[in-house]
Parts: structure tokens; C-alpha cells; sequence
């Protein structure tokens, strides 16, 4: 893995352009089908606003979920609906292309079967660094430093085995996460941050404190970090 890039802009809005442009250049440049996966949280909603506009070659693309609310994914809550109302319902592609993570039934279930999908995806049931199962894994950052739905002090945060994980501590509802192994297992992966608020989880996640979820994470991959100048002031 090579050193973390670092791109500042002005605003969350000129981060989110510049996000744009970057994916669909990864996108364009990528043979063969390209697998991305998806953050919830108001962060990424100015940039799936702005990859709905690019002229994409969609076709191509797979999309996934790093985390999600266990809520029917019509809920105003829901990370798949903030997606299918600012992208995927204004860009072409079939269902099969979109993977949402299972809400259905108990957690537990639902998080083994969004795992089956994924390594039936994969073609393999054990994770191999040499061959990451995303393209890019789209991050976003709590002012706690969480990723994903890997909350401070939560139990899911020493789960090296399950690939995804019911957490049912840390919030007021139920969520699905991918697990460290998993999210990690991306070719890139892109700190997507804005907001002063966040200043100080960028400095120490940047930093490597293991206090913070953020601060755990080992990308087998390259690692961006997308900011705006607020995020980015404690640098």
C-alpha cells in the first residue's frame, strides 16, 4: 500500500465535484466490472448527486453498501434509499447491478446473507490481499471516529472472521456493517470528509489512534482522503 494521497478543497460542494470526476475517471479506466461500495450519511449525498450527472459507462458498474440501518428500504433513514433517490434512479442500470444489504427478517440472518452474496461475488469464501473484492469502498467519517457502523467500544470491532455483522449496540436502531476484513479488502478506498466538526477524528484517524474505529482500518489497497478545507484544518 502506498502512502495516503490527500486532495483539500474550498467546500463540501467543490469536494463533492472533484469526487465526481475522480470516480468516473477510475470507472472509465477500469476493464471489466467495477465494484463499488456505497457510504450512507448526509456526506455523500452532494456526490451521488454529482456522479448521476457524469457520462458514466454504468453498464459496467456494481454497486454495494458498506453499512445500513436495519429499516425497509423505503425508510427516510435508509442509506439505499439516499443513494436511489440522488443516483441510481437517474442513471441506467438493471437491478442486478445494485446490491443492497438485506433488511428483512432478524439482522443476524441478513447480515449471513448479504456475506453469502458477497463471496458468492467474490468466487471464494476466504479474502485474499492480492485480489481485493471492491474496486472502491467509499468512506465516510463520525466526529467519533466511526466507519461503517464500527462504532467505539462496540464488540463488532474485534470480529475478524464474519465478513458482515449485525450491530445492535452503539445506536438507537439495529445496523448492518461490513467488518474490518471485509471493507479493507478494496483496491481503493476514498475518506470522503467534510465539516469542522470532523477536523479532530480526520487528525487522529489520520494519525493511526486505535481509540478511533477510523484509526484501525488497514486497506489492502491505496487510500484517498477527500476533504474540504473545515475537515482538513488540523492537518
Amino acid at each position: 500500500m502506498m502512502a495516503p494521497r490527500t486532495e483539500i478543497f474550498a467546500d463540501p460542494q467543490d469536494t463533492a465535484l472533484a469526487a465526481a470526476d475522480w470516480i468516473a475517471g477510475l470507472i472509465a479506466a477500469h476493464e471489466g466490472t467495477f465494484r463499488i461500495a456505497l457510504s450512507g450519511g448526509s456526506t455523500p449525498r452532494l456526490l451521488f448527486g454529482e456522479l448521476s450527472l457524469r457520462r458514466i459507462d454504468w453498464s459496467k458498474v456494481v454497486f454495494y453498501w458498506i453499512d445500513e440501518r436495519f429499516v425497509p428500504h423505503d425508510h427516510p433513514d435508509s442509506n439505499y434509499r439516499m443513494a436511489q433517490e440522488t443516483l441510481l434512479s437517474h442513471i441506467s442500470v438493471k437491478p442486478e447491478q445494485i446490491r443492497p444489504m438485506p433488511v428483512g427478517g432478524h439482522a443476524d440472518d441478513a447480515a449471513a446473507l448479504y456475506e453469502a452474496e458477497l463471496k458468492d461475488d467474490y468466487g471464494a469464501e476466504t479474502l485474499d490481499p492480492a485480489r481485493p473484492l471492491f474496486d472502491l469502498v467509499l468512506i465516510g467519517l463520525g466526529s467519533d471516529g466511526h466507519i461503517c457502523s464500527l462504532f467505539p467500544n462496540n464488540p463488532v470491532l474485534d470480529e475478524k472472521t464474519k465478513w458482515v455483522a449485525a450491530v445492535p449496540t452503539g445506536r438507537p436502531e439495529v445496523r448492518l456493517t461490513l467488518t474490518y476484513p471485509c471493507v479493507e479488502s478494496s483496491r481503493i478506498t476514498a475518506f470522503l470528509v467534510t465539516g469542522s466538526d470532523k477536523a479532530e477524528a480526520v487528525r487522529r484517524v489520520r494519525a493511526g489512534d486505535h481509540d478511533l474505529p477510523g484509526g484501525r482500518l488497514k486497506p489492502v489497497g491505496d487510500v484517498v482522503w477527500l476533504l474540504d478545507q473545515k475537515a482538513a484544518s488540523l492537518l
